[in-house]
């Protein structure tokens, strides 16, 4: 079902590899961050964007994989997806209770860290019956998800690198 999408899970499994490297760099910025305000940031906010490229990674890997049935490959996709929206889910209660916290989240947090990617994951299951299904259009919406899904990581990195660097403790002000 998707031997004429080679090239774009290549690209796609690529620039979520490299993502995930580049995330390593971000966290060493926070290695002189107080440890449980650290803690608190890579569990409802690194670790989840860290699922999302490997999410990218591992459907891209599958979608690539040569001779996979096409109900192994839903099958891998809808795995890949409950844990994604699990994850997700995860960061949104986390994401709300830390609403009282002395410094708490920005409002748009709860929608880029949470929801967004919940839906995304939901899709990803719906996609995934439809590949089950041998659906015409399933190809095109895995396609469409995992690209969102990517970029929604990328603005999720971007806003904590631009988050954590000014607050660095010793770096001048």
């Amino acid at each position: 079902m998707f031997q004429d999408w080679i090239n774009f899970y290549f690209m796609m499994g690529s620039a979520g590899a490299g993502l995930i490297g580049l995330l390593f760099v971000v966290v060493t910025l926070t290695s002189s961050f107080d440890r449980s305000q650290a803690s608190r940031g890579i569990n409802y906010f690194m670790s989840p964007t860290a699922l999302h490229f490997g999410s990218v990674l591992s459907i891209s890997a599958v979608a690539m994989a040569p001779g996979l049935p096409d109900w192994a490959t839903a099958l891998i996709f809808g795995f890949i997806a409950v844990v994604g929206l699990a994850i997700a889910v995860r960061s949104c209660v986390g994401i709300r209770t830390m609403r009282s916290a002395p410094e708490p989240p920005d409002w748009s947090d709860f929608w880029t860290y949470g929801c967004a990617p919940a839906a995304i994951y939901l899709g990803l299951c719906a996609a995934s019956g439809a590949v089950w299904a041998r659906a015409a259009w399933a190809p095109y919406a895995m396609a469409a998800l995992v690209l969102v899904l990517l970029l929604l990581g990328i603005r999720n990195s971007w806003d904590l690198v631009t988050w954590i660097v000014p607050r660095r403790p010793g770096d001048a002000q």
